[in-house]
């Protein structure tokens, strides 16, 4: 048996998904705005959200977005280059389920295991930071 989170092609990955009580169009507009994107790309991101668009966040994480596609199955795959060097592939996704939509983070070519612990955790928050910001409490 491999490794938790091991693939041939991929290297390390690690995959985080939630279903949230909202259209997918909702969550995919909060997720494209300035507020969405500070929230999972990094600070103060400038971004050029279209195939071939680059970016960079004030913490010096920069990459180029790979492929999008919007409605009604929502996707944006960026390489994401940290300052230390280190790139990965993100994705970010957003599909209809019904009057809700599941919303998931994707991110591949982790360096090892200590790595993809560390992303699983951060994407956690994310998820948590996401439903926190757009369900309101008891919903």
């Amino acid at each position: 048996m491999g490794e938790v989170g091991l693939t041939r092609d991929a290297g390390y990955q690690i995959g985080v998904s939630r279903t949230l009580p909202l259209p997918a169009e909702r969550v995919w507009r909060f997720m494209t705005s300035e507020e969405g994107l500070e929230l999972w790309l990094g600070p103060s991101p400038s971004i050029e959200l279209r195939r071939g668009g680059g970016y960079r966040t004030a913490d010096g994480a920069e990459g180029e977005v790979r492929g999008l596609r919007e409605g009604p199955r929502y996707h944006v795959r960026l390489t994401h280059r940290s300052p230390d060097g280190a790139e990965t592939t993100v994705q970010v996704a957003v599909t209809p389920k019904g009057e809700r939509s599941v919303l998931r983070f994707h991110q591949e070519r982790m360096g090892g295991p200590r790595e993809r612990a560390r992303r699983r955790e951060h994407w956690r928050r994310i998820m948590d930071s996401v439903e926190g910001t757009l369900t309101p409490a008891g919903q």
